[in-house]
């Protein structure tokens, strides 16, 4: 079968601080530079990043940077192709190029068939136009005719959950209508291929169920998807690949599970830094790591259900904080799960100070295997004060064997990697008078 899409390698360089000046050039600079542009490498101003040629500025500054680097790969039709890397990796450069937004700086794409993008938020709307006029100008943008934009209207609409509004400016559209509205016209634009960068954070959790069902069934009907998403649950639940994408290159390809397990595990070995830079600069409180522990205290990323794991926090106060409220939560590719809250068990310490060390012990994830994510947030004594926004904390991966946990389900392990990733003790009463109790996930060492 041959590829929807090849891309043979991709490079992209974009110009860095053309104004940072505050300044536009003359013509005669214009064509001053034009001239000395030929002299530029015998004075210096050219340096090498391996094959890569930087240019730099007159002090020596970088005045370009490469978004991508010599990246290859082929998509079958039918693959669900995930993307993942940190920010400004060059993943949502890559999807802009697909998406024949911008254009390469060097390499080839070559696609089949008809894409349909949704890359920002509102892409494509005219903010003085009604929801109903957007949905015309965005469909005929993505390539669709009137007809077809006729015969899907109203699965459009009831889609987008924005019936109320549909003859409203969307300028007055909040960002999760914009984007609920924009997903809905690309999802049923049926392209060969779809591509969505992580605009579906914007939308609230049953929304995002909603969408990545919508992927799914776009999936199942031999659609290819591309997906850029920091949600490693979706990744792993829905996608049948995943590309690594680090300071613009290609670091992997391969199934979702090897993938993501190695860029987790990147992750957790860069440590932290994102938690830090995230918080606000003023804030007296800053966090400076964050370790996930298993029952040994070791640290891990790696958990099975019914173990314990342990968050610990440490930070750094720049002046006593009387009573902070931290809160962890932990949450799947289907949203939040559930929390570790002092605003609402009200077990804040009655202050820090200085450096310190911060825990939480979960005991008996309740949990199917699956990758989860862990955020964090610490709110003031008033409990409204926020000294530190919910930011990303990281992520842990549950793994293991159904069947060794006393679970006998025909269809146990393929169901626990996609199914709700909770599971709780239950009990049930058959016919006869039987009773069944289900326990959930024991102990170590605890006889089910």
């Amino acid at each position: 079968m041959n590829p929807i899409i090849r891309v043979e390698n991709l490079g992209k360089l974009y110009q860095l601080g053309a104004h940072q000046h505050g300044a536009y050039k003359t013509l005669r600079e214009t064509i001053t530079a034009a001239f000395a542009a030929p002299w530029k490498s015998v004075r210096g101003n050219t340096v090498s990043n391996g094959h890569v040629r930087i240019e730099q500025d007159e002090a020596g500054a970088p005045s370009s940077i490469w978004a991508l680097q010599d990246v290859s790969f082929e998509v079958r039709p039918g693959e669900v192709v995930g993307i993942i890397g940190r920010n400004g990796a060059g993943k949502s450069t890559l999807l802009k190029l697909l998406s024949r937004i911008t254009e390469p700086t060097r390499g080839r794409i070559e696609l089949r068939g008809r894409v349909g993008s949704l890359l920002e938020v509102g892409t494509g709307f005219h903010p003085e136009l009604t929801g109903r006029e957007n949905i015309y100008l965005n469909g005929a943008i993505l390539g669709m005719s009137r007809e077809e934009i006729d015969r899907k209207f109203d699965e459009i609409v009831a889609f987008s959950e924005v019936e109320d509004f549909l003859n409203t400016p969307v300028k007055r559209y909040s960002s999760g209508m914009y984007v609920r509205l924009a997903f809905a016209v690309a999802a049923h634009l049926d392209p060969e291929t779809l591509v969505v960068d992580e605009v579906l954070a914007v939308g609230d959790a049953g929304f995002q169920k909603k969408c990545l069902g919508k992927m799914g069934d776009v999936a199942r009907h031999g659609r290819t998807i591309l997906l850029v998403s920091h949600n490693m649950g979706a990744i792993r639940g829905l996608c049948t690949r995943c590309l690594w994408i680090d300071a613009g290159r290609l670091v992997d390809d391969g199934a979702p599970e090897r993938v993501v397990a190695r860029y987790i595990e990147s992750v957790f070995a860069k440590g932290f830094g994102e938690v830090r830079s995230k918080t606000n600069p003023a804030s007296p409180l800053h966090i400076t790591g964050i370790l996930l522990k298993d029952d040994q205290g070791n640290s891990t990323i790696e958990f099975r259900p019914g173990d314990s794991l342990t968050v610990e926090i440490h930070y750094a106060a720049a002046r006593r904080i009387e009573q902070p409220h931290f809160w962890i939560g932990f949450e799947s590719q289907y949203g939040p799960m559930f929390a570790a809250n002092m605003l609402i068990d009200g077990h804040c310490p009655a202050y820090i100070e200085g450096e310190g060390v911060l825990s939480c012990r979960i005991e008996h994830l309740p949990l199917l295997p699956q990758t989860f994510t862990v955020t964090l947030g610490v709110r003031g004594k008033d409990c409204v004060t926020e000294l530190i926004a919910g930011v990303e904390a990281g992520f842990f991966h549950v793994g293991g064997k159904m069947l060794e946990h006393g679970f006998h389900g025909h269809f146990a392990e393929r169901v626990a990697a996609k199914a709700s990733p909770m599971i709780l003790p239950y009990v049930w009463n058959l016919p006869g008078g039987r009773t069944e109790k289900v326990l959930g996930f024991q102990a170590r060492g605890e006889a089910p």
